[in-house]
């Protein structure tokens, strides 16, 4: 049986090798960021995926074949997100695992009435992202993100490895030093699957009540719940 104290020294253990492989691992190639969490983590690894694109989940499966793919499926989401999904389990090899909201969205209507993200999206992000998200990562110590410092002035500062203090877990954010050339051109490399709505318009793609597309010169992620003063949904911060 593990003790308070054993999962004390278990997360203490965790965040100093987190801080120590976000110095060591700052200027290293997003495949031995990857490798290093593999190596270290084993099943306890996993990655997580919006299905804007499948880069990361590409990345890690070149260095552990059947890792764990999480998806959050917050029944908002496009057509072309769960197409995505679907595509990404059929011809890559990874294991999707997708994670739901305990409510369905018409159960969470009833209880909070319609269109909670237009009232209030923190609550509907907190309902149908985070807490699903950390119920479903309970069995991993460590995660894996899409973040990249581009993207964003809340996303600048992100490390490469990191302590995710929210789930006392270790993040890993392997393209985090990436440019958006860099992900083109991986893509284009590998061959990598990508949501169509990159396509059309769009340049981070979440739930559709909440994204629209971006017009030219906007911030990548503008088309995320534009006009609300809002620019996370609590997963990363």
């Amino acid at each position: 049986m593990t003790t308070i104290q054993d999962a004390s020294l278990k997360t203490a253990t965790l965040k100093d090798a987190a801080e120590q492989a976000g110095r060591d691992l700052e200027d290293a190639s997003a495949l031995d960021i990857l490798r290093w969490a593999a190596d270290t983590f084993g099943k306890k690894f996993a990655v997580t995926s919006s299905m804007e694109d499948a880069v990361v989940a590409h990345l890690a499966s070149r260095v552990f074949p059947g890792v764990d793919v999480v998806f959050l499926d917050t029944g908002y989401h496009f057509e072309e997100t769960i197409g995505t999904r679907d595509a990404v389990e059929a011809v890559m090899d990874v294991n999707v695992i997708t994670l739901t909201p305990r409510q369905t969205v018409a159960e969470q209507d009833a209880e909070h009435g319609p269109k909670l993200h237009d009232r209030n999206p923190d609550l509907c992000c907190a309902l149908r992202k985070v807490k699903p998200l950390e119920e479903g990562l309970t069995a991993y110590d460590a995660w894996a993100t899409g973040l990249r410092r581009d993207e964003s002035p809340t996303r600048a500062n992100t490390p490469v490895v990191g302590w995710d203090e929210k789930r006392q877990k270790v993040k890993i954010s392997p393209i985090a030093r990436w440019t958006q050339d860099d992900v083109d051109a991986y893509v284009a490399e590998h061959g990598v699957l990508t949501n169509p709505l990159l396509m059309d318009g769009y340049t981070s793609v979440g739930c559709a009540p909440c994204t629209r597309r971006v017009a030219e010169g906007e911030d990548a992620r503008a088309g995320r719940w534009a006009g609300r003063g809002k620019t996370e949904c609590g997963l990363h911060g």
